[in-house]
Parts: structure tokens; sequence; C-alpha cells
């Protein structure tokens, strides 16, 4: 995705953790300026809405913010407000007892706030003529003991590519739990930093199987149906679908000053017009 503006905007990145510490650093509570950083899923949500949210400032209509938008996974997004860094830590999961237990050691009171809902969608590469799993059978080929499409319905000696988030995603860390109940994923998988490399990868490997949030689906790919459940913002909203969860932003305390001034956006009808325009499921 491309950003409006450099400076005074929304930068993009997907993993620099070193550029992001030499433009970041120093900036939380800066008067006048605000930086988020974290989930590759949250992240798409978080760059539409401050460039919005700019826009709209430019025009008079909200007070000025300058807004920084950075990837590289929940778990980065959590150390760095953890480090106090940044302002807001895009999540697409809760924090693990371990961080909330590092903050309190630092004075840090994390604070969760629900922006959005979203499934983590399985996906295939379009050719695949299989359109559904169990989360058996999901589990079988994430952990190796199925390895062939063909066991599945699919081409006979296709072997299966499993394609996966890093460990610093709260996406992993979610279809870890809820699909796989916490075993390991095989140790041939490729661990790939952002949902939007998954997606690529899958679009372009016929025996690939990934899993992205909803607002990373296109046609180069294809979402398959789990438990005959297909993934869509109707079918997680009413539970159906299990790969479900919620979207974050943290903040150190309750939102205050700039920082709930931009979540209270997100909150907002136009906040959630934008998370359903860009596939995601809004609270309201």
């Amino acid at each position: 995705m491309k950003a409006k503006r450099l400076w005074g905007s929304v930068v993009l990145t997907g993993a620099l953790v070193m550029a992001t510490q030499l433009c970041i650093c120093g900036l939380a509570g800066a008067e006048n300026r605000l930086s988020l950083q974290g989930s590759t899923t949250v992240l798409p949500i978080a760059q539409a809405a401050a460039e919005e949210y700019m826009d709209l400032a430019d025009m008079g209509l909200l007070p000025e913010i300058d807004i920084t938008v950075r990837g590289g996974g929940s778990g980065v997004g959590i150390t760095a407000l953890l480090d106090g860094t940044i302002d807001i830590a895009d999540a697409s999961r809760p924090m693990k007892p371990e961080e909330i237990e590092k903050a309190k050691t630092r004075g840090i009171e994390p604070f969760a706030t629900v922006i959005a809902k979203d499934g983590i969608a399985v996906i295939v590469h379009p050719s695949n003529p299989v359109t559904k799993l169990s989360m058996k059978q999901l589990k079988a080929i994430y952990t190796g003991r199925i390895s062939k499409w063909g066991e599945l319905g699919g081409k006979s000696n296709q072997p299966i590519v499993i394609v996966s988030r890093d460990t610093s995603s709260g996406t992993f860390e979610t279809f870890k739990k809820l699909a796989l109940k916490g075993a390991k994923v095989r140790n041939d998988a490729l661990m790939l930093a952002s949902n939007q490399e998954v997606a690529t990868t899958v679009a372009k490997t016929p025996g690939a199987i990934g899993y992205v949030g909803l607002g990373y689906l296109s046609g180069k790919v294809k979402a398959l149906e789990i438990d005959g459940v297909k993934p869509s913002q109707k079918t997680v909203v009413s539970g159906e679908y299990k790969l479900s969860r919620p979207l974050f932003m943290y903040t150190n305390g309750k939102p205050k000053g700039l920082a709930k001034k931009f979540i209270d956006f997100v909150l907002s009808l136009a906040g959630q017009r934008i998370v359903e325009d860009l596939g995601f499921v809004p609270l309201r």
C-alpha cells in the first residue's frame, strides 16, 4: 500500500526494525505526533484511518496530528510499547501474561481497545481442486501428518507447501491456538513476516496453503471452507467461523490525548466504515 505523504504522514514498512527504531525513537508522547506499530493484519486499518484522519485535519474538521504507522508484527508492536518508543501497539492477539508482567516491571499499564473483528482465512492457489477442510485435517497438514494434496481430494502426488506467519505474529499465535491446539508447525514450513507475503506466496505456488486476515483475500487466492463454513464478515459476526478473533490497539493506560483522539476516530462510524471497506468486520 502506498502512503500519501512521507512525514507528518503515514509511513509503512513490513519489518524494518532498525529503521523503525531510528525513526520513531522519542516520538511516543511527543507534541502533536502519534506513532503506531505492530500487527500486519491491523496495518491496513491503521494506515487508512490515519490517512483519512489527516485529510479531515487538513480541512480543519479534526485536530492536527502527525501520524506514523508501521508493521512488523504484533510482538514487535507490543515490545515497542513496553519500551516506550510508540504510542499505540496494533495487535491481532491479546497480550501474553509474560508481556503484561514485563509491562508492570516498567511501570506500564497496557490497556486494550478492540477496534474490529477478523477471521483467519485458510487460502490455497486458485487451481487447487480442494475447496474445504475440517479443523482436524487443517491441523494434520500444518503438523506434517498429511503432506500430499491427494490425501484430501487434490492432485495425487502434489506435495503440500506449508506457508505460515513467523513467531512474532499475532496471527500465528491465534492460528496456533485455534487451529493447531498449541501443536508445533511442521519444520519445513515457510515462516513469513506479513499477511501480504503469505498471500503473494500462495498466489504464486500451486501446492501451497497459508492463512491470512480477511482483508487480505483477493481473486488471486482461494479461501477454503473450514468445518463447512466459509470465512466472511457474516460468519465471523455469527460465530459460525471458528478461526475468528478481535483486533486490538494497545496503549499505556486508558487512551488519552492524541491516542484517544485517533482511537475514537477508528471507533467512529467513519472509522468502522474503513474497517468494513477493507474486508474486516466492524464493531457496529
